[in-house]
């Protein structure tokens, strides 16, 4: 182990011990959780867990119930089959690793239950075995499932989901939410000169939401808007789009609101019409490695999660299961920190103490400093990072603390 590895788990480790942490972007929390000794991840085998036990706690108090083996019951509901099966094995494995890291701190029984054969019944049974915290779903419109079925329970969820829709009572997103992505690298723009923007976003959800975040933005940050248009996957959509924004008149500006690939069609596209500005992305193009191959996309800015503890994980991770993680991944090993830390004022058998959530000092993951706001959504210290030829490359740093 590196020299630089074995002090960052130092480090790390003391806040995992409600220690005082002095790293660079943590200082100015209190009590802000952290990345446990990541040095410690090859020491354990971790496998996917099955099944489930214990009771929860209803809307109304209910008798506390020590769970036998003195464990705090938390559930993990992911598609660990199925279409998505890759991304949440990812994030299961990455949450077994953290579970390796902080079980010596706090005591946390963790079991995997299958959204891919139903997140209803898998829901069901997680409140049914008693789990106190749901960590998960995935995607939104599971959220919105299991949510239901946790209420009944007076159960929490804190979801990797980023649809901003499920958030609030009891919902907790811990996905990367555009919206914040899209305002930092607009201010970021804006800050180096850039006052006229346009967009080509997708013609979904996401690319709605990067569009109606974009007019914000852009009116927040004391820019003008020329034009927003949208497509759907097919080159001639997209080409018809661009030739639309570049009748709208001249930006020195363009978001290409959507995934990496999505994004690999729209800039030769604007290339090739002739439509000059500097390219802004948004948070998925972190998650996508084959931007930094896309000649057109080189120079292009996207605000992004910082990868500094990241690219440590994973080299840990690849060394366990022998492949390296999905970028989402990190989703699962944070949420087991955030539970750890907040575990340390948890009872036994009673309800998770979502209060403790919300401090405003915030907490320090895989990703970097991130909290929540008591209608549920994160909020995360983002850095610039510019494409050019193979790599991503850091621009301008996160931030060093949240602003009160």
């Amino acid at each position: 182990m590196t020299a630089i590895f074995a002090a960052t788990s130092t480090r790390l480790q003391e806040q995992v011990s409600g220690q005082k942490h002095r790293g660079k972007i943590a200082r100015p929390a209190k009590r802000i959780a952290a990345l446990s000794a990541l040095a410690l991840l090859a020491a354990c085998q971790s496998v996917i867990p099955k099944g489930g036990d214990v009771a929860g706690a209803g809307p109304k108090p209910e008798p506390i119930v020590i769970p036998a083996d003195g464990r705090h019951q938390v559930a993990l509901l992911l598609p660990v089959t199925g279409p998505d099966g890759d991304v949440g094995l990812s994030i299961a494995n990455a949450a077994e690793l953290a579970m390796a890291d902080t079980n010596s701190t706090v005591k946390i029984n963790l079991k995997t239950y299958d959204t891919a054969l139903g997140v209803a019944a898998a829901a069901q049974r997680a409140v049914a075995d008693g789990n106190k915290l749901i960590l998960g779903p995935l995607r939104g419109d599971n959220v919105v499932t299991a949510a239901d079925i946790a209420r009944t329970k007076n159960v929490p969820i804190i979801s990797f989901s980023n649809d901003i829709g499920v958030a609030g009572r009891n919902v907790y997103l811990l996905g990367h939410l555009p919206s914040q992505s899209v305002d930092r690298i607009v201010r970021f723009a804006k800050a180096k000169g850039k006052t006229r923007f346009g967009a080509v976003v997708s013609n979904n959800v996401y690319g709605q939401r990067a569009s109606s975040n974009l007019t914000k933005s852009v009116l927040d940050a004391g820019g003008t808007l020329v034009n927003i248009q949208s497509a759907d996957d097919s080159q001639a959509s997209v080409d018809a789009a661009v030739a639309r924004l570049k009748a709208a008149g001249p930006m020195d500006a363009i978001l290409i609101g959507g995934t990496g690939g999505w994004a690999r069609t729209v800039a030769p596209s604007l290339k090739k019409a002739k439509v000059n500005g500097q390219i802004l992305g948004t948070e998925l193009w972190n998650i996508d490695g084959g931007l930094s191959r896309t000649a057109e996309l080189r120079g292009a800015w996207f605000a992004s999660v910082a990868d500094g503890y990241y690219r440590q994980f994973a080299q840990k991770y690849s060394a366990r299961y022998g492949k390296a993680p999905l970028r989402l991944s990190s989703l699962g090993y944070d949420a087991i920190l955030l539970t750890s830390r907040v575990a340390q004022q948890w009872q036994l058998g009673t309800t998770f103490p979502i209060t403790n959530l919300t401090d405003p000092g915030g907490f320090i993951g895989i990703d970097g400093a991130f909290r929540f706001s008591g209608n549920g959504l994160s909020e995360r210290m983002l850095e610039v990072q510019e494409i050019r030829s193979g790599q991503f490359a850091i621009i301008e740093a996160a931030p060093g603390a949240f602003a009160k």
